[in-house]
């Protein structure tokens, strides 16, 4: 598994059949201590309604056909969930939400 930040969006409306109906997003993976983006930008089909600039966990290989949405289909990437957080060592790293104060 490897966490990535969405980056942007690919539209085909030519594509394997098995295919149709897929979301495409295109995603840079984050090195999980500096959470900096790091190495080469990958197409990874969409299972979860992600959206630009999420950071998002991805899986390769097999395990990216293990969905009920990719499930027997010619992926090689998927997106399997939105990451609302990430501590790490003890300290908060990421944090989708920021707490919000409410003035009385």
């Amino acid at each position: 598994m490897q966490l990535c930040r969405v980056k942007g969006t690919v539209v085909s409306t030519n594509k394997a059949e098995k295919l149709l109906g897929l979301k495409l997003l295109i995603v840079k993976p984050i090195d999980i201590e500096t959470f900096e983006e790091k190495g080469s930008i990958v197409v990874a089909i969409d299972t979860v309604g992600a959206g630009e600039g999420e950071v998002v966990m991805c899986v390769g290989g097999s395990s990216s056909r293990q969905t009920a949405i990719t499930d027997g289909k010619p992926v090689d990437q998927s997106i399997i969930a939105i990451i609302d957080s990430v501590d790490l060592n003890g300290e908060r790293v990421f944090e989708k939400f920021k707490s919000w104060k409410f003035k009385s």
